[in-house]
């Protein structure tokens, strides 16, 4: 029980030594101190107190090897501790300070995947992920011979069908709220932005499926138009998807319009 009380003590001790050292470096005026002191601390997992000192030495130095090492890492300390926001502009800008750096690629490449980290689930606005499929690919325009070619190519994959399932689901919740114009037109871009869509029958079928809704709910001046429409599309899907599970239900809809059109063509004789 003695030792343990005394190792205890003993760890307190230290570390308010240890503090005490930090804070006596970061007041002092030598800046060869503070670098090496920061050099450790950034080995040690201890990035953000490196950084207060990188900042210092890099206010004092910045044209200076250990300037520039100190401003990436800055950055590169918020990226490990998870502050997207700092380690997205300190990196951004390295780029911009020392793009002849050997750690230029390497901050380009974090600086995107700030962007990454800061991307949304597929519910929410999609802004920031159109952002970082940019900032990728602008990497990649820079560096087309990078390692990091296979990996950046996977994260903008992954971006972009987060992309899709939001156009995805965006269709659905036009689709069950019964806003047949938007439903049609939100699916008709769906199928040029992703035309190799694992999405695309079920969608081709919302598609036919509101297409006929919105033709019974027009008026008597578009009605025709858009029951011609309906029937390309179906046409269309037959075509595609001959085996569909959504087939035999389409096929009520164009037998249903077939009707209309010859009433509707009646009527207008």
């Amino acid at each position: 029980m003695k030792i343990s009380a005394y190792l205890i003590l003993l760890t307190g001790v230290l570390a308010i030594s240890a503090c005490s050292g930090y804070n006596k470096v970061v007041k002092s005026d030598d800046y060869d101190r503070k670098f090496e002191m920061a050099n450790q601390l950034y080995d040690d997992g201890s990035e953000l107190r490196a950084v207060t000192l990188y900042e210092q030495v890099y206010q004092r130095m910045p044209k200076t090897g250990e300037g520039e090492l100190s401003y990436f890492r800055i950055g590169k300390g918020y990226y490990l501790n998870n502050d997207y926001v700092m380690a997205g502009y300190y990196l951004a800008q390295f780029t911009q300070r020392f793009p002849f750096s050997p750690k230029a690629e390497e901050a380009m490449f974090l600086s995107a995947m700030c962007s990454v980290e800061s991307s949304p689930e597929a519910s929410l606005d999609q802004t920031e992920t159109e952002i970082a499929i940019n900032n990728l690919q602008q990497f990649i325009d820079k560096y087309p011979e990078t390692p990091l070619l296979d990996t950046s190519n996977l994260i903008i994959d992954q971006l972009r069908f987060k992309l899709e399932v939001k156009s995805y689901n965006s269709v659905k919740l036009y689709a069950k709220t019964e806003n047949y114009h938007s439903a049609v037109s939100a699916a008709l871009t769906f199928f040029d932005d992703y035309p190799r869509s694992k999405f695309t029958e079920e969608l081709y079928y919302i598609l036919v499926k509101n297409s006929y809704l919105l033709s019974k709910n027009s008026i008597e001046s578009k009605k025709m138009e858009r029951i011609d429409d309906t029937f390309e599309r179906y046409r269309n899907f037959v075509v595609q998807f001959p085996e569909s599970k959504y087939r035999s239900d389409l096929a009520g809809y164009y037998d249903l319009l077939v009707k209309e059109k010859e009433q509707l063509t009646l009527s207008n004789q």
